[in-house]
Parts: C-alpha cells; structure tokens; sequence
C-alpha cells in the first residue's frame, strides 16, 4: 500500500450521485483558487458526457479541469493508474502556485487517495485458473452469489459482471481463507475529519430521488439513447468498465429491443437510486469525511462559503 499524495494539502468535495456536487465545485474552486480534478472513475472515459453528467464547457472555462476524457470507453484503466495521473496532476497545479480540488463521487477512487492502493497477497494463478473455469461453467450470476456467502462486504462493492474484481475476490479468499474486504481494512490508515478536507454533500432523501429522477429524464431529453447509439455504432463495444456505468447498460439494453424506453427509464432510475445509497454507505464508513446538509434553497456559492469557513475553523 502506498499514499500517493500529501491528502492533508488538498481539498474533495464528494457526494452522491445528482445531490449538485459541479456547481458547487465551480463556486468552490472559485473561491479558493483551485483547479479541479475529477473524481468519477466513468468521466475519464471520451464521449460519455451525458449520462456522467460532466461538466459543461462553459463550466471547465470557469475552472481548469483534470482527469477527463482521458481514455477510450473501449479500454479499461485501473485505479493505480488514476492515483499515477492524480499525483502529476497535482504536482503540476501548485507548481502553478492553485490548490488541488477533488470533485466527483468514486467512493473508491477517494478512499484509495485517502488511504492508498490495496493491492493484497500475490495472484495465485492455479487459483484463478480454477475459477474462471467455474465462471465458464456456472455464469458469473451465481459466482457472485458465491462471493456474497464468504464476503457480503466485497460482493456489495464488486458488480456481477466485473469479472476480474469478482475472480479476484474469491481467489483471495480461497488462497488465504480470509475474505479480502477485512484484509483491506487491516490496511486502511485512516485520518480524522479535522486532520482532512473532505466535504460530503447530503440532501434529504425525498429530495435527492427526486433529484435522481429530474436528472436521468434530463439526460433522456439530452440525448442519452444517441450518444450510446453513436459510441456502439459500426460494431463498437464499450470495455467492460464502461458498459458498467449507471444508464448506459441499460440504454444497450434498449437498442437490443430488450427493454422497451419506459422500462429502460425506469431501470436506469432504480439503479441510480441503488447506486445512490451505496455511496452514501462508502462515504459513512470514512472517518476522514465532513457531511454538509444542503437546505432545499440554498444555492452554490452559500455553500461553497461555508465549506471554507468549516475548512478554516
């Protein structure tokens, strides 16, 4: 395990997904002289701009920005090589003499800048020869399931269809008969909140569906269906990753005529609202975390203002 970056000297502002986390971050940035890095491990992916919600380009004129649109959706890209780009990115803005400001909602991105990389025993590759000669046999539906019985903790956090995070686990998990999400708590070296600064942003919770669901019709509305229809055209497949972001499964779905666009919507809407609570259970299990309740109108710049006068405290 290795820290990457000084934490203390940066700024993250986090939350879940649709609670206004960008216009407070411009406000934010704005205030403090920041640049911004994003903190969403599906904006670093080029043309997936709807259904991430990046920010505009009249937004990243306001502010600098860093870390997105920087690989293909057909690739993947790990966490390691995040925390790697993270470090030159911030290195560069106070060689620029601004302050770094994480934004975005990756529960896993900030705990690694936090806590630093996990990387766990070395793979066992008779191990992981066996399995995935299970996941061919069984499906990955019930190897998850599988997962769920020895580690719940990791089986929450990994998707069924994220085959090498799955194999992964149960691989840990058989080669040392210890589930890996305790090993990685073993490793956390956790900070205070007052040691940090790292703003969470919380709204209540009929405002915040509400809000998820205003914010998936906006992206209907936008163009969601075209930019899925244009990134898979001419035979393209998203990357394994990418084809896991919230909507964009779901929208495939629908241009395979499995889902109708009633039932797409409301899929992508149930899985927001999932994906919603999930964070929010990463974001409580970090002591390095502030949570700001954010008043139903009260706007940007007023919040902004008083996260830098908790900061400053």
């Amino acid at each position: 395990m290795k820290n990457h970056l000084p934490v203390e000297d940066c700024w993250f502002l986090t939350g879940a997904t649709a609670v206004g986390k960008t216009s407070v971050a411009i406000a934010l940035a704005e205030r403090l002289d920041a640049e911004i890095i994003s903190l969403d491990s599906m904006a670093i992916y080029r043309g997936m701009d709807i259904g991430t919600a990046k920010p505009s380009p009249e937004e990243q004129r306001r502010v600098p920005h860093h870390l997105l649109d920087i690989v293909d959706p057909t690739d993947e890209y790990s966490v390691a090589e995040y925390l790697s780009a993270a470090e030159e990115v911030v290195e560069g803005i106070r060689k620029r003499g601004h302050q770094p400001l994480f934004v975005g909602g990756t529960p896993l991105y900030l705990k690694a800048l936090l806590r630093g990389l996990f990387e766990g025993p070395p793979a066992d590759w008779e191990m992981r020869e066996q399995i995935e000669k299970e996941l061919e046999e069984v499906g990955q539906e019930a190897l998850h399931k599988l997962l769920e019985q020895v580690d719940p903790l990791a089986a929450d956090a990994i998707h069924p269809n994220d085959t090498r995070r799955l194999v992964r686990a149960l691989e840990v998990y058989r080669a040392t008969g210890e589930p890996i999400s305790h090993q990685q708590m073993q490793f956390d070296d956790s900070r205070t909140a007052e040691q940090c600064r790292v703003f969470v942003l919380r709204r209540a919770r009929e405002l915040q569906r509400e809000r998820i669901n205003d914010r998936v019709d906006d992206m209907i509305e936008r163009g969601l269906i075209e930019e899925v229809r244009a990134l898979t055209s001419d035979g393209k497949q998203l990357g394994r990753t990418a084809s896991q972001a919230v909507g964009y499964r779901e929208v495939i779905d629908h241009l395979n005529d499995d889902l109708s666009e009633e039932e797409m919507i409301e899929k992508i809407k149930a899985r927001t609202r999932r994906f919603s609570k999930r964070q929010g259970t990463w974001f409580r299990g970090l002591s390095e975390c502030r949570f700001l309740d954010i008043e139903p109108e009260e706007q940007a710049e007023e919040i902004a203002e008083r996260i830098a006068s908790v900061a400053t405290e």
